[in-house]
């Protein structure tokens, strides 16, 4: 009796230190319980990508695993997810890296204006050259990379060659302030939340954004055209604290790894066929027209934006990078998953 008294006294203690983990030998630890921090709204696709992602984790470590997700920047805001899975006050954080411009130099290649199709293509060719150039995350633990889909241009009146864009003021971030520029308009830096507005006042003519926003934030309902090339992605990243990694058994790791370039893969798809719903929404809805434009001037697009790609190698290489190998990577990736 006193036996199993002692056993009971130092089996309530464990459970105490440990906070309820019960680790079991050779499997998984029941109850891990992890955060993971994400800073849009929960309905969209970096959201999306996060739920499907704690229930896959779920499910495959039989519940030893609880993912408690925080959409809409309730844990952490946009800019301080990657210091604060850092410093453990959450334990993965989804963020985009052109929200802190030089800091993810190498993964900034994918942004360039390369004339990348899809989410799905992008979001691969970005797992795999950060496979290869890893350095970008080094303080961290990466579980999965992806791109939104390629921004296109969203106007108010019809742009129908570059001419008509000369001069006019479309909302963007990141690269597409340069992308923009260099094809004639005049980009104009503003938050999401502040471009319905400035479209109905007519700050801006127009955005340059992936096209599930047209649905998402019913941006259809302003910007009733849009041109069909596409200009550049941005790049997410989902990462873990190096800490709770560390910690965690064998095979809850085999589940994460196993996960990575698969979720990957997932998004890209996911919003890729999200995209294809909005804009087939916005067409019944508001009439929404895709305009091609000529051939004459598609064909002028690579030549302006080329100089974009030239700063981006020459950036890389005063910073001791080659920058010239990471772009001839990034295209022989790109050109395998646009196949």
């Amino acid at each position: 009796m006193k036996s199993k008294k002692c056993f009971f006294v130092i089996f309530l203690s464990l459970m105490i230190l440990t906070g309820g983990l019960i680790v079991f030998p050779g499997g998984a630890s029941a109850e891990i319980k992890l955060t993971y921090a994400n800073f849009p709204p929960a309905p969209t696709f970096p959201c999306v990508q996060m739920e499907r992602w704690a229930k896959e984790v779920g499910l495959r470590t039989k519940g030893a695993v609880k993912v408690q997700t925080f959409p809409g920047g309730t844990l952490l805001p946009a800019k301080s997810i990657f210091d604060g899975v850092i410093t453990g006050t959450a334990d993965i954080g989804n963020f985009a890296m052109a929200y802190q411009p030089g800091r993810f130099p190498i993964s900034e290649a994918v942004d360039l204006p390369v004339g990348f199709t899809s989410a799905r293509a992008a979001s691969l060719t970005l797992y795999d050259l950060t496979e290869k150039y890893p350095n970008d995350f080094k303080k961290v633990k990466v579980l999965t990379l992806f791109t939104c889909p390629p921004a296109h241009l969203m106007t108010i009146k019809p742009v129908r060659s570059l001419s008509d864009l000369k001069g006019m003021e479309i909302r963007t971030t990141g690269i597409g302030a340069e992308v923009i520029k260099r094809l004639g308009g005049i980009p104009i830096a503003m938050p999401q939340s502040d471009a319905p507005e400035a479209l109905q006042k007519g700050i801006v003519k127009g955005m340059a954004s992936s096209m599930e926003v047209l649905k998402d934030f019913n941006y259809a309902a302003y910007t009733r055209y849009a041109n069909t090339t596409p200009l550049y992605v941005v790049s997410f990243a989902v990462v873990m604290n190096k800490d709770k990694w560390n910690a965690l058994p064998a095979d809850v790791k085999k589940v994460f790894d196993d996960l990575g370039r698969e979720q990957a893969e997932w998004t890209g798809n996911y919003v890729d066929k999200h995209v294809t719903e909005a804009i087939e929404w916005s067409k019944k809805k508001y009439n929404f027209q895709m305009i091609d434009l000529p051939a004459s001037d598609k064909a002028q697009i690579p030549a302006l934006l080329k100089p974009i790609v030239d700063a981006y190698i020459k950036k890389m290489t005063a910073a001791g990078l080659n920058g010239a190998q990471i772009v001839d990577d990034l295209y022989k990736i790109k050109a395998k998953y646009e196949k």
